[in-house]
C-alpha cells in the first residue's frame, strides 16, 4: 500500500506507550496496533483527530504517501 502508518515515530517522539495512546483516545490497544502496523484498510476521521489531539500532532506526521 502506497500509504505508511507513523504512528510508533510519533509515540517514540512524545514518549508515549501505545496503552496510555489508547486510554486517551479510547480506542482499544489491539486496533492501534493494528493501525500502527499499516495492516488497516480505512481509519475514521474522528479516530485520527482524537490521535493527533493526544500526541499533538497533524494528520500528516502520522499518514505517509509513498510512491510504490
Amino acid at each position: 500500500m502506497a500509504i505508511v502508518v507513523n504512528l510508533d515515530i510519533m509515540l517514540a517522539k512524545r514518549k508515549m506507550k501505545l496503552k496510555e495512546l489508547s486510554v486517551l483516545v479510547g480506542v482499544s490497544t489491539v486496533n492501534l496496533s493494528i493501525l500502527k502496523q499499516s495492516k488497516v484498510k480505512a481509519i475514521r476521521f474522528s479516530t485520527l483527530d482524537s490521535i493527533c489531539k493526544a500526541l499533538n500532532c497533524q494528520p500528516g506526521e502520522i499518514l505517509e504517501h509513498v510512491k510504490s
